[in-house]
């Protein structure tokens, strides 16, 4: 039935902030962008294996509120990188928020380390690193 992941949606308060997040310190390809009827702003980038969507209402967005304990709901979302030690100290030193400094992966059998960050708008990030027998050529 399924026959891969297509894209994963989000709203920002400010579409050139995420765009400058998402594709210049993360490396996403800006595949599509453009204004529907009602003024809000949309792009799909390239993620590698599916697609962000973001979405930049012309009234701006509240800044994300995290997931609480015990409820329904994304609670981040991730991208595979070569080294999450390299990757984090690339974002630390361009002034992203940091929430959790690169550690091992308590998912050990499928991931080697982790970090988690926020985007501009507070949305949680994750960077990870496959374990090496898991790496894909």
């Amino acid at each position: 039935m399924v026959k891969g992941f297509e894209h994963v949606g989000m709203v920002t308060g400010d579409m050139e902030r995420s765009l400058a997040f998402y594709c210049d310190l993360l490396g996403l390809r800006l595949h599509l962008r453009k204004t529907m009827a009602n003024g809000t702003e949309v792009a799909f980038l390239d993620a590698g294996g599916g697609m962000l969507e973001i979405f930049a209402p012309p009234a701006g967005a509240a800044r994300a509120p995290d997931l609480p304990p015990a409820t329904s709901g994304v609670l981040h979302v991730t991208f595979l990188v070569e080294s999450v030690d390299e990757s984090f100290a690339t974002l630390k030193a361009a002034g992203v928020e940091i929430r959790e400094r690169p550690r091992p992966a308590v998912n050990s059998e499928m991931l080697d380390r982790v970090a988690f960050l926020r985007d501009p708008d507070g949305i949680i990030v994750e960077i990870a690193e496959r374990r090496r027998a898991l790496k894909r050529s």
